[in-house]
């Protein structure tokens, strides 16, 4: 059975699947040449709690409803780590979109 975190390897010719330690790779990327560049995270709290030393932006929407259940956005040890918002939008359907920046 495919653990649900992890993709197949052929899962599209344009993803390439990186084996290890999310957050060694993360400093590798941020120190190559020609850094610069944005790495966007597009995954669930574990990814951003273990990546959490090295996020330095985060794009949080809300909605207003509320589920009940879901995935937690930081998913972690208990580290707290301070951002300031830099701006949020609330859209006329009550949906909210807020830039944080590491402090």
């Amino acid at each position: 059975m495919t653990s649900r975190t992890t993709l197949k390897p052929d899962t599209d010719p344009a993803v390439t699947i990186v084996p290890g330690d999310p957050l060694a790779l993360a400093r590798e990327l941020k120190n190559e040449a020609g850094a610069g560049l944005d790495i966007w995270l597009c995954g669930g709290g574990q990814l951003a709690g273990t990546l959490l030393p090295e996020i330095d932006e985060l794009l949080i929407k809300t909605y207003p409803v509320i589920a009940g259940t879901g995935i937690a956005v930081v998913d972690g040890p208990f580290d707290p780590t301070v951002f300031d918002v830099a701006e949020r939008t609330a859209f006329p359907n009550g949906v909210t979109l807020t830039h944080l920046t590491r402090r």
